[in-house]
């Protein structure tokens, strides 16, 4: 599903230094999706609600809501997310658009009932809040999963501009309702973000009707076990999990967190570097969308288009030969770029902090979760190629070894005491990323046996 990179790759045709520019700023934006550009958005309505809102703990409990609506969303719909991604590449493959749209009004249908089910018995159970914010909650926690499951056909779509367009008019109007809504407090600041992501699942659902048009209504075709693969729920789960655990473990921590709003906890010791050096992995994903979703895809379907119609050994060889470069080079141009971003904010940490108001004490931190967060991009990378390649196993077990590996570093480096506080995450993240480079480089060696020999 990489319609979109193809349309980059338009643009750097041009090659010169204006739509090399245009090219990466576009990927970096898409590529870094609604999860960075939401984080942006949230940290500047509560910058901005700064002496607006009394009293101010309401901006903290606002922050810490979105947070965890974004954490449990991500983790619910990670089991729906890769499934439903081959799903419909699987059916694009076989030349059935027709039946996308019901299958995606289907799966949002089940994501928004579970949402609703799940989400509402949370707040019944655990949350003694006012009616208005638990709606609230409730109504943000089930937009957002369906919005997760809406943008994974961005990679597919072509229209760049459009997209673009729509994630500005969301965001920007999520932060003006927001800052109207301020007198109404922390029920109005859920109000501005719900607006906002309203705006962004509507817009991009209407995308894909006009893109993927259907026959029917609604249709539960993804649900037949002979046409997804289970484990690419496991992989979705056990990544988006493993992404959030170590905060989990921090937030229900007494001597690092404190309760901020009904069972909600955040560490503002833990929490405010790490979100901001989530900003820090634009670069890398600009890379990754152009190089990895451009250069890579084309020498795939050069690769498996050779073997499906017998071409000569010798072009398989040359094609196999193209794509794995590609695959490495790829990859290695995100180790450069987001290796060469990490520098900068290693070179530029205590003006960044003090830019955004954030003590220097925050710095050590700071320059450890830059790293964590550029290794992540490169494990994108290299789950990408063993989805491409059908390698769900060993994308599986990355997956789980990554979530096994964050806990249990960072329940080991919160007992060795604050200093080795974040390098949990990082050192698991580097466990991971060298872990599947090897495996990953094992499987690309032997591409063309396995293509030919272990087939089904």
């Amino acid at each position: 599903m990489a319609g979109i990179g193809f349309e980059i790759r338009r643009i750097l045709q041009k090659e010169t230094l204006l739509s090399i520019l245009q090219a990466y700023t576009y990927a970096g934006i898409i590529g870094s999706g609604p999860w960075v550009l939401s984080v942006i958005g949230v940290m500047l309505i509560g910058v901005l609600s700064l002496g607006h809102v009394y009293p101010s703990t309401l901006i903290v409990q606002f922050l810490v809501s979105v947070t965890w609506l974004m954490a449990a969303s991500l983790i619910l719909t990670g089991l729906l997310q890769l499934l439903f991604t081959r799903y419909v590449a699987d059916r694009l493959f076989e030349n059935r658009d027709r039946i996308i749209l019901p299958n995606l009004l289907g799966v949002l249908w089940v994501t928004i009932v579970a949402a609703g089910v799940l989400g509402g018995a949370a707040l019944y159970f655990f949350f003694h809040e006012t009616l208005l914010y638990e709606l609230m909650m409730l109504a943000n926690f089930v937009l957002l999963c369906g919005m997760w499951m809406v943008v994974i056909f961005l990679s597919s779509m072509k229209q760049y501009r459009q997209i673009l367009l729509v994630f500005l008019v969301g965001y920007s109007l999520a932060v003006v309702s927001a800052l109207a809504l301020r007198p109404f407090g922390l029920v109005g600041l859920l109000g501005g973000v719900l607006i906002g992501h309203g705006v962004l699942f509507f817009s991009f659902l209407f995308m894909i009707i006009r893109a993927y048009p259907g026959r029917k209504f609604v249709d539960f075709d993804f649900t037949d076990r002979r046409k997804i693969f289970i484990s690419l729920a496991f992989a979705g789960f056990f990544f988006n999990l493993a992404v959030w655990v170590d905060k989990f473990i921090v937030w229900f921590t007494p001597e690092l967190s404190q309760q901020i709003i009904g069972p909600l906890r955040a560490s503002p010791i833990y929490d405010l570097p790490i979100f901001l050096a989530y900003l820090s992995i634009i670069p890398g994903m600009a890379v990754f969308l152009v190089r990895m979703e451009t250069d890579f895809a084309e020498h795939y379907d050069r690769f498996y288009n050779a073997v499906r119609e017998g071409e000569t050994l010798e072009h398989i060889y040359f094609f196999k030969d193209q794509m794995v470069y590609t695959a490495r080079q790829g990859i290695y141009e995100i180790f450069k770029v987001q290796g060469l971003t990490i520098v900068i904010l290693l070179l530029w940490g205590p003006e960044i902090l003090d830019l955004v108001g954030i003590s220097p004490l925050y710095l050590r931190l700071f320059y450890i979760d830059i790293v964590g967060v550029g290794l992540q991009v490169l494990l994108l990378a290299i789950l990408n190629v063993a989805f491409y390649l059908d390698y769900r196993n060993i994308a599986v077990g990355l997956s789980g070894l990554f979530l096994v590996a964050n806990a249990a570093f960072t329940w080991l480096t919160i007992h060795l005491g604050p200093a080795w506080l974040g390098y949990g995450f990082t050192i698991a993240m580097a466990l991971t990323v060298v872990v599947g480079l090897w495996v990953l480089s094992t499987k690309l060696d032997r591409l063309e046996y396995e293509t030919f020999m272990l087939q089904e």
